[in-house]
C-alpha cells in the first residue's frame, strides 16, 4: 500500500512540473525584417503558424525599411534580433553584432532596366541605378555586378538611393532611374510593368554573404536561451515552407500585401530553389564581403570570417539531432 502511495505521489509531482513548465509565460521579444521579400518567409511563419510560441517566445514582428535600417537598429540593441546579410562593416567598427543563421549565399536579386534603355550589364553605362540606400543589400550586390563588368560605380553608373522594392518599382515607372534590382518576389510586378531583365545575380558566379539572422554578442551573452528558441523556430520555419504550400502563400500574401498568385507562387518556387534548409553562414561570402571593405576599413585587412559568427546554436542543434526531428516531421 505505501508503494501505491508512493507512485501516486510521484504521478502528481510529474504532473504538477509538467502544469508549471507549459505554464512558464512567453518571452516577450521584438524582431526586425528588412524587405518584403520571401526571403523573410521563414519568419512570417514561424509567427503566423506558432512556432516561436513552441520555443517559449511571443515575438512582435517590425518591419524595417532597408538593410541599413536595420543595421543601425540591432547595433541600437532594438529589436535585439534581425534578419540582415552584410553585418561585416558594423561589426568592423566596433559593434559586435554576428550572424547565428543564413538562408542565402548569393545575393537573389534580378537586374531590371526601362524599356529601350539597356539589354545588357555593360549598356548601363551613363545610366542612373537605383539602390534602397548606402551599405544596404542592394548597394553591395551592385559594387559586386559592376566590378565583374568593369563598371566603375560613381563615375561609370551613378547610384540613386531610391528606397524599398515597391519604392524603386515607382521611381522606374516614373523615369527617376534607369535600372535597378528587384527581388524574387517583386519580379512578376517588374515584368508586368514592361521592364527588361537583364541578369540575375545569382548567375555570376559570385558567393556572397546574404539574409540571415543576427544578434548580439552581448544579447547572446545575457539572453543565450532566447536566441536559441529563435534559431529553432527560424530553422522549423524553413522546413515548414518546403512541406505546407498553402498555408505558406498565405503568409507570403500576408506580409507582402498582395494576393496576385502568380507572385505568390514565383515567390514560393524561388524560396525552395534557393534555401538551404541547414541555414549555415557562408564563410567564403563573408570573405567576399572583408575583401570589399578592405580599401574603406583598414581593420578589415586583418579580419577573418569566423569574427562575424556564432555557429555555436546551429552545432548544437545538430548534436540534439533537431534537424533529423525536422525532417521526420516534415517530409
Amino acid at each position: 500500500m505505501r508503494t501505491d502511495c508512493v507512485l501516486f505521489v510521484a504521478a502528481l509531482l510529474q504532473l504538477f512540473i509538467w502544469a508549471s513548465a507549459g505554464a512558464q509565460p512567453l518571452q516577450k521579444i521584438r524582431i526586425g525584417y528588412p524587405s518584403i521579400s520571401s526571403r523573410q518567409g521563414q519568419l512570417w511563419v514561424a509567427k503566423d503558424e506558432g512556432l516561436f510560441r513552441k520555443y517559449g517566445l511571443d515575438v512582435e514582428l517590425i518591419f524595417l525599411r532597408g538593410g541599413q535600417v536595420a543595421i543601425q537598429a540591432l547595433t541600437g540593441g532594438d529589436p535585439p534580433i534581425v534578419t540582415i546579410g552584410n553585418v561585416i562593416i558594423a561589426n568592423l567598427q566596433g559593434h559586435d553584432i554576428v550572424l547565428v543563421g543564413s538562408v542565402e549565399s548569393s545575393y537573389d536579386q534580378s537586374v531590371f532596366a526601362r524599356p529601350g534603355t539597356s539589354t545588357k550589364v555593360e549598356q548601363l553605362k551613363g545610366k542612373r541605378f537605383g539602390i534602397s540606400g548606402f551599405g544596404s543589400a542592394t548597394h553591395n550586390a551592385a559594387l559586386i555586378l559592376f566590378k565583374k563588368f568593369n563598371l566603375e560605380p560613381n563615375k561609370d553608373v551613378a547610384f540613386v538611393p531610391t528606397g524599398t522594392g515597391p519604392e524603386r518599382l515607382a521611381a522606374m515607372g516614373a523615369g527617376r532611374i534607369d535600372a535597378t534590382f528587384f527581388n524574387p518576389s517583386e519580379v512578376p510586378q517588374a515584368l508586368k510593368a514592361g521592364f527588361v531583365e537583364i541578369i540575375q545575380m545569382a548567375d555570376i558566379g559570385f558567393e556572397v554573404q546574404g539574409s540571415g539572422l543576427a544578434t548580439s554578442r552581448s544579447y547572446i551573452k545575457a539572453h543565450r536561451e532566447i536566441v536559441k528558441s529563435a534559431v529553432k523556430a527560424y530553422v522549423e520555419g524553413i522546413y515548414y515552407i518546403f512541406s505546407n504550400k498553402q498555408p505558406t502563400l498565405k503568409s507570403l500574401g500576408r506580409y507582402m500585401r498582395t494576393n496576385d498568385q502568380e507572385v505568390l507562387d514565383y515567390s514560393y518556387l524561388h524560396y525552395l530553389k534557393r534555401t538551404p534548409k541547414k541555414p549555415y553562414p557562408t564563410m567564403r561570402g563573408i570573405q567576399n564581403l572583408i575583401d570589399m571593405s578592405a580599401p574603406q576599413i583598414a581593420q578589415a585587412k586583418n579580419a577573418k570570417p569566423e569574427q562575424f559568427v556564432d555557429l555555436s546554436f546551429l552545432q548544437e542543434l545538430e548534436a540534439e539531432k533537431f534537424f533529423d526531428e525536422m525532417a521526420r516531421r516534415y517530409k
